[in-house]
């Protein structure tokens, strides 16, 4: 059931308050229904969720249509889909 493109979850970012020094997964298939982080959805999917950290706490703009070249950051890709 491996799919090329992932599911867009919306077309605008995430806002997210993130902590300085933790462990996120950020959800890359777009059937996570915690978006925009992941909650296992993409088992036989073929994609494997984005783990990163912040460097610093603060406020975050994840990518939600899940097609940024930033991973886990929106880019702006979502206003050409």
């Amino acid at each position: 059931m491996s799919e090329n493109k992932p599911r867009i979850a919306q077309k605008q970012p995430y806002r997210a308050d993130l902590e300085e020094n933790r462990n996120y997964a950020w959800c890359a298939c777009g059937r996570s229904k915690k978006q925009p982080f992941c909650d296992g959805s993409h088992k036989g999917t073929g994609f494997q969720p984005v783990i990163f950290k912040v460097e610093k706490s603060g406020e975050y703009w994840l990518c939600g249509c899940k097609h940024t070249k930033g991973q886990p950051f929106c880019d702006g890709t979502h206003k050409t889909l």
